[in-house]
């Protein structure tokens, strides 16, 4: 289920109106190319309706797909559409990121999207900067201070990236065994935070959750469930994993799980599903805003309880 991410950058550009109509043509078929080797739906997400999109200045996408010979691609497009809130997946002013993404200077929320959701980036093919499958972009995130305060962190990163039909070869092997483990899983299935929670069991049988986390599940945005199913299914399989002869510290977890800090482990204490007070600090994040999900090993049963999955505690 790759989820495409428009790049509002490649969006409302001074280029002529037929160079934008061949653009938006290109940017369909590259989509239509995404999904045709995609066996699980393949989801378009962008910070506006495709209806209110302006393809160029003075050109937006009406005219576009007002053409007859646009009709069919128009359909398709609007089917990946993501149905959910289209901001969901974007920052706001009410409630921003914790990291912010630029793309030679420019602020660039749809291409970060696409790289905190472990997605694609989708450009236009509008300049000859988003002729690439790959782009690099700088990451700037507020993260935790050893004393425990914010501090920013400035870093590059690379990003999966498509402006034409011909970037899809260098994501076939990427597109085919996402789509292979989603299905093999039983995760293909899985499209909201209720499903997930009446699957637990099915999908996650070294996972135990704490009562509360019920909730949290049924309340994630439609964009986080597929990031929270990978993180549940990465601790699933790191205590299947797990031989304590080997490792008696530990399975050895995914590579972004951390421990709180000593100054915010007073939020990290749960009730645990015997009754009993426990810390849970070991975390992992998860996008689109600064979320966490707290969990604990039970070493006696080889199991992992999860006690939250929502936003960062004590804040």
């Amino acid at each position: 289920m790759p989820l495409l991410f428009l790049n509002e950058i490649s969006c409302g550009t001074g280029c002529e109106p037929a160079h934008a109509d061949r653009a938006m043509t290109e940017f369909a078929r590259t989509t239509r190319a995404v999904a045709k080797e995609d066996r699980t739906p393949t989801v378009l997400v962008s910070a506006v309706e495709l209806k209110s999109l302006q393809i160029a200045e003075g050109y937006p996408i009406g005219k576009w797909a007002g053409n007859p010979r646009n009709r069919d691609a128009w359909v398709r497009l609007r089917q990946m559409q993501n149905k959910s809130p289209f901001k969901v997946a974007f920052p706001d002013e009410k409630e921003p990121y914790d990291v912010e993404y630029r793309h030679e200077g420019d602020r660039a929320d749809g291409i970060g999207a696409a790289h905190l959701l472990d997605g694609l980036a989708v450009s236009l093919p509008v300049a000859a900067r988003w002729d690439t499958s790959t782009l690099r972009v700088e990451r700037e995130q507020l993260v935790d201070a050893d004393g425990g305060g914010p501090d920013t962190e400035v870093s590059e990163v690379e990003v999966r990236h498509l402006s034409a039909r011909d970037h899809v070869e260098d994501h076939l092997t990427w597109i085919r065994e996402r789509a292979a483990w989603l299905i093999s899983t039983g995760l293909a299935d899985v499209h909201s935070g209720a499903a997930l929670w009446e699957k637990r069991a099915e999908l996650f049988p070294r996972l135990g959750f704490l009562p509360h986390v019920e909730q949290q599940l049924r309340g994630l945005l439609p964009v986080s469930v597929h990031v929270v199913l990978r993180r549940l299914a990465e601790l699933d399989r790191a205590v299947t994993d797990w031989d304590p002869d080997i490792r008696p510290e530990g399975p050895l977890w995914p590579g972004s799980t951390r421990p709180e800090h000593e100054q915010r482990r007073r939020s990290c204490w749960f009730p645990d599903l015997d009754g009993t007070q426990q810390l849970f600090d070991l975390h992992i994040d998860f996008p689109p805003r600064p979320g966490r999900l707290h969990f604990r090993l039970v070493p006696k049963t080889r199991t992992v309880h999860i006690a939250h999955i929502g936003r960062k505690l004590g804040v």
